[in-house]
């Protein structure tokens, strides 16, 4: 069954609203705004009750971390998704840091485009694929040998808590699977992020998988492995591609 949510459109470009608007309207897409600004929202209330999706024609990477966090500042509870000409990773990265949902690159098909939406409207993080071939050519994924965990003076639980962030777990299946309590995940995964200096999972996740941290079997406390090993990870369950 499909979520039904609202989404406000907007685009400097009349065009493109107008574009984006018919294409997500005949898709089953509610579009409540279709504005030039994103100041223009302000006044907006939107639902509660009902997922609300704020779609943002980005002009240029240099905006995307002011106008990520204006519109997380105003919509609290709403996904809020990026549209850009380009992939740079660094402004990608950072406005996920501020609380974006998704980003999307504007060579995005059209029945690409209301996937993942409804992805995100579903409560997954969704970047573009491009970002994967930059992730492997960025000077800033080092190889390896070339950085040391103990640098970052990370307990083996806290490594492990950190693995389980890449691979995309919750708290809840964390806490399961180590057999701890989620409150004791949450303490460690507050710990895990002030030691990247980072700010949220996201950042985390992102943090190791461009460093090649690989993942491993999760051990309970009686030493019994609940999954098979898995090798690197090159694509994080709650971080999905979109095409």
């Amino acid at each position: 069954m499909r979520i039904k949510c609202t989404v406000s459109i907007v685009a400097t470009t009349e065009v493109v609203r107008e574009g984006l608007k018919r294409i997500l309207s005949e898709d089953g897409f509610e579009v409540i705004d279709s504005i030039s600004s994103h100041a223009e929202l302000e006044c907006r209330t939107v639902d509660s009750d009902r997922c609300h999706i704020v779609l943002c024609d980005i002009i240029g990477s240099n905006e995307a971390v002011s106008v990520a966090k204006a519109l997380r500042a105003r919509f609290e509870h709403s996904r809020i998704v990026f549209m850009a000409d380009e992939v740079g990773i660094e402004s990608i990265a950072a406005a996920f840091g501020e609380g974006i949902d998704g980003y999307f690159i504007k060579s995005i098909s059209c029945e690409s485009l209301s996937s993942a939406l409804r992805l995100v409207a579903a409560g997954e993080k969704v970047f573009p694929s491009q970002m994967v071939s930059a992730l492997n050519a960025t000077v800033w994924k080092l190889p390896p040998g070339n950085w040391d965990m103990g640098d970052l003076n990370l307990s083996a639980r806290e490594l492990q808590i950190l693995r389980c962030l890449v691979t995309g777990h919750s708290n809840k299946i964390i806490a399961r699977q180590l057999l701890i309590t989620e409150s004791t995940v949450k303490a460690h995964v507050k710990t895990v992020l002030r030691k990247l200096r980072v700010t949220n999972r996201t950042q985390a996740a992102i943090w190791a998988f461009t460093r090649g941290l690989e993942t491993d079997p999760i051990v309970h406390d009686q030493n019994q492995a609940t999954r098979p090993p898995v090798g690197r990870v090159q694509n994080p369950p709650q971080l999905r591609v979109a095409v």
